[in-house]
Parts: structure tokens; C-alpha cells; sequence
């Protein structure tokens, strides 16, 4: 599922860069989605809501300065503290009530093809799609994925295990939301019998389906992909799904997450001001440092690194392999 990062999140800040994101030779794998040119930053970029609901723009040093005063005695954790309630849990329940529920709705949207998306949602959508399309790249450079075994952890609609399986790779596919898997098996065979009608030599292996939290993930696999998932836990817990990741993978790991920095520290402060009408999940940034050190304590080193960044969707995405 997203994070989103973020995609890529339902985390209620975005950023925009100078610099210019990682592209691929590859065909994209998502036609219907429109490149675009990046407009001009302003000194701090305007923040919106997923829903486009709250923008806010922000220009110069004084209004830099207020904000902060604001945020110095803003709250956010008040706000997780009263989801947590509502639902009855910490973190993983309320990421499965929010994706089986009203953030099942949105993100089926945003991973989808229709047009009944706002311009936050549509870039977003682009921002996943380079990720995807980057991280297929990245499992290419070692070769054929034909008979390779994948674990999709956080698979959302099947925006990965789809293409995946194109290519012959033996995936199976998991997601904390029972809505979001559904929805992913009905597109995998839908996208995957129109395949094998297309005189493929060989046939295509429909993906394994099934609504799981990571924790409860096990086997053995050749590549774990995670894409936008630990966005949604803090890093006490994200060291321990780090880890659990890792001893399902004997060759490759692959992770996304929002990166934390100063600054997008700042933004995301900013955004938990403006909360729009409807609630979504909590949202953790992560040190690039700290995920690092919880792979190199479970004998894990990061061998490709790349930051991937559109206007409202930013996301670290690194491939491990063993020390």
C-alpha cells in the first residue's frame, strides 16, 4: 500500500524540487499518466491536503518565522492519540481501519486510471508510478525475473505484483487492508488473462493474493520489495519490520519510506495544522541514517540509492543486499 510515502501518502504536506528525479530508459508502464514539467519553487512550495481540501502558501522569511511559533505549540500527536482511540489500537489497527475504509476509496482512485482526481491526487499518482516503474528497473539490472520469487509486502491495488508477474516473476502479494487485496486480485486477473491471450510462449502465474500486516509475513523468497508502507509506523517499530523483512529475502531487499530531513520535518508539521475534513493515517518520516543502521544490524548493506520526488510525493528508495 502507499505512503506513501506518502503516493504517495495520506501525509498532509508535500515538497517540491530543483533538482531533477531519477528517470529510466524503460517504457513507462503507466501510459495513461502525464509527465510534467515542475513549476518554479517559491521559497517554501504550498501545502495541500490529499484531497486538495487546505492549500497554503508560504513566501518569506517572516512568514517562515510565524509558522514555527504556531508549530512550537502545536500538538499532533493529540490527533493520533484520538485515531488510535476511535479505533481501538496503536498504529496497524488504525492503518487497517483507514485502508479498508475511506482510504481504500481514495487510494483505489489515485493507483487507478480514472480521470475523478484533483491535481494533488494526479501528481501523487505520477510520483508512484516513477517509483514502480523505477523499482522494476532495479530489479531488472540483475536479469531475467522469470521463475525469481517476489514478496510484495504492502502490495495496495497490485501496482507492482502486476508487472511483476508480466515478466514471469513467482510473486506473492500481501497487504494489511482485506479491501485493497480484493481489488488487487480482481485487476491481476482481469490485466493477467488479457496477457496470456496475447500469444505469450509461456503462461502467466497469477500472483498469491492474501490480507496480511507484515509482521505475519513469512517463507523464503529471492527479493522483498516494500514500497511507502513505513510511513505509517515509527522507527521503534519500522527497525523490527526492517528486520523481519530481511530474514524473508536472501538476495534483495527493497525499500521506500519518506525521508526525514529538517526540512521535511518542517512541511510535515506544517501540514498536521491543516488536517482537512477527513482523518487518514498517521505519517512517519524516516533518517535515511537510521534505516541504514537497522539493516546493517541485521547484516544488510544498501547497494542503490535514489530519491524520487514529484511536487506533492517524495520517497527514498533503497536496495539492500547482504553484508
Amino acid at each position: 500500500m502507499a505512503l506513501s510515502t506518502p503516493l504517495f501518502s495520506p501525509a498532509r504536506f508535500h515538497h517540491q524540487r530543483n533538482s531533477t528525479p531519477a528517470t529510466t530508459t524503460t517504457r513507462p508502464l503507466f501510459p495513461n499518466v502525464p509527465r510534467r514539467t515542475q513549476p518554479r519553487p517559491s521559497a517554501i512550495p504550498p501545502l495541500s491536503t490529499v484531497d486538495g481540501a487546505t492549500t497554503l502558501a508560504v513566501i518569506g522569511g517572516s512568514s517562515v518565522a510565524a509558522i514555527a511559533a504556531v508549530i512550537s505549540i502545536a500538538d499532533p500527536e493529540k490527533r493520533r492519540q484520538q485515531q488510535a482511540e476511535e479505533v481501538g489500537g496503536g498504529d496497524k489497527e488504525v492503518v487497517r481501519e483507514y485502508f479498508n475504509s475511506t482510504g481504500f476509496q481514495r487510494w483505489k482512485k489515485i493507483y487507478g486510471v480514472t480521470d475523478d482526481v484533483n491535481r494533488v491526487q494526479l501528481d501523487i499518482r505520477v510520483g508512484h508510478a516513477k517509483t514502480v516503474e523505477n523499482v522494476i528497473k532495479m530489479l531488472n539490472d540483475e536479469g531475467s525475473l522469470r521463475g525469481v520469487t517476489v514478496c510484495d509486502a504492502g502490495c495496495g491495488t497490485g501496482s507492482l505484483s502486476i508487472p511483476l508477474a508480466k515478466q514471469g516473476a513467482l510473486v506473492s502479494a500481501s497487504d494489511i487492508s482485506a479491501a485493497m487485496v480484493a481489488e488487487a486480485e480482481k485487476l491481476a486477473r482481469e490485466e493477467l488473462k488479457a496477457s496470456s491471450t496475447e500469444a505469450s510462449p509461456t503462461p502467466i502465474a497469477m500472483p498469491k493474493f492474501e490480507a496480511k500486516d507484515l509482521e505475519s509475513l513469512d517463507g523464503k523468497y529471492d527479493t522483498v520489495v516494500c514500497l511507502d508502507v513505513l510511513i505509517h509506523y515509527p522507527q521503534s517499530k519500522a527497525d523490527a519490520m526492517i528486520a523481519h523483512l530481511a530474514s524473508l529475502a536472501e538476495n534483495r531487499l527493497v525499500l521506500s519510506f519518506a525521508p526525514k530531513t529538517i526540512y521535511y520535518v518542517l512541511l510535515k508539521r506544517i501540514g498536521e495544522l491543516f488536517p482537512g475534513p477527513s482523518k487518514a493515517t498517521r505519517a512517519y518520516l524516516h533518517a535515511e541514517a537510521d534505516v541504514e543502521r537497522a539493516l546493517n544490524n541485521v547484516g544488510w548493506r544498501i547497494r542503490k540509492r535514489e530519491l524520487i520526488t514529484t511536487q506533492f510525493y517524495f520517497s527514498m528508495l533503497i536496495e539492500a543486499v547482504p553484508a
